[in-house]
């Protein structure tokens, strides 16, 4: 597999993955327990951070130059 292939299906799962936790959201109030919602919604909020980092990361390697300029 090329990279930018792999790249693509990693940017195709990290948005999976964030459409999951965003359908999570809803389902919370229906917990009936603050403490346990407090925790999952850190929990979420952790995930989400991680798949923007992953993202980021991509990114960056998309836009770097590997050709060598002597």
């Amino acid at each position: 597999m090329e990279r930018a292939a792999a790249s693509q299906q990693l940017r195709d799962h990290c948005n999976t993955v964030g459409i999951a936790v965003m359908k999570m959201h809803p389902l919370l109030k229906d917990l009936g327990d603050d403490p346990t919602k407090a925790e999952i919604v850190k929990a979420l909020f952790e995930i989400t951070k991680n798949i923007e980092v992953v993202k980021k990361q991509l990114m960056r390697l998309e836009k770097r130059d590997d050709t060598t300029i002597l």
